[in-house]
């Protein structure tokens, strides 16, 4: 596996690297667009062609150490999937690492959340998505992408942003209240406190990259237009990290298309700036 962003072997150590980075190449379940699981070395690539000093957090977050993890393979089923990413991430919850995960298509996150909820007792989850993805089961698993969050939305406290589509059957899962639609918010910046107030103070984030608009993100398995675009989400992230303890993330669904690399590198760019407010914020 090779080092994070290309980096020297002192600040990607397992034992002494803050940051633990998960991969997990599965595209099992997505319904039309694939290669969500062809994601990582593109953006392992990005990493290694971005300038590593974040000018917005004046940091150098690197210097914390990142070490990447080695990839969950599973594939059979998507049951097995599950239960592998589960019993994985619960066995890294018992250290003190930061622990980020790359996808991979949204099913990843169901065994990466049910582990959290699990450790963290009255967890947030924050969904960055352009799907509600609250389908108890779909194409006869419960496992599936379009179910991505049901559980969470069971188990915990869910918090949806940038939802623009939905099949009508979820309606009786969602909760309006707090439930962002892109719609709604464009434009905004009502609606960015008013998300966090309704946080506990710890919070997992799951970021589906269809929740951008295809204008800067088209590398997704269903484009739907009408996302969010880059400098309000990230503010709106930076607000999370300031405000709330962020115990870990999650980014999926990326694309990747031959000859394009501005999504890849946007991916990157995000999975950075996230651990930039994560350290400098010290997620609070």
């Amino acid at each position: 596996m090779p080092n994070f962003a290309g980096l020297e072997d002192e600040f990607c150590q397992k034992d002494t690297a803050k940051v633990w980075l998960q991969s997990i190449p599965y595209d099992g379940t997505s319904t039309w667009g694939k290669g969500a699981d062809k994601s990582f070395v593109p953006f392992l690539d990005a990493l290694e062609n971005m300038e590593l000093y974040d000018i917005e957090t004046n940091s150098e977050v690197y210097h914390e150490g990142v070490h990447i993890l080695d990839p969950i393979t599973e594939k059979s089923t998507p049951e097995a999937v599950f239960k592998a990413i589960y019993e994985s991430t619960t066995e890294l919850l018992k250290t003190d690492k930061f622990l980020t995960f790359f996808g991979g298509e949204h099913s990843i996150s169901i065994g990466i959340i049910k582990a959290f909820y699990e450790k963290f007792d009255n967890l947030t989850v924050l969904q960055l998505d352009a799907h509600t993805d609250l389908r108890p089961s779909y194409l006869g698993t419960p496992y599936n992408h379009a179910c991505a969050v049901y559980d969470a939305s069971v188990n915990t406290n869910l918090i949806q942003v940038g939802i623009r589509s939905m099949d009508i059957s979820e309606m009786k899962y969602l909760n309006k209240e707090k439930t962002y639609f892109a719609e709604e918010i464009y434009g905004t910046t009502e609606w960015m406190q008013k998300s966090i107030d309704q946080m506990t103070d710890d919070v997992f984030i799951t970021i589906d990259l269809d929740a951008f608009d295809p204008s800067i993100m088209p590398s997704t398995g269903t484009p739907e237009p009408g996302g969010l675009l880059w400098n309000p989400t990230i503010q709106y992230l930076r607000k999370v990290f300031e405000q709330k303890n962020v115990v870990g993330f999650d980014i999926v669904e990326l694309a990747p298309i031959k000859g394009l690399k501005g999504p890849d590198f946007l991916a990157a760019k995000l999975y950075y700036k996230l651990l930039s407010y994560k350290f400098k914020f010290n997620g609070k």
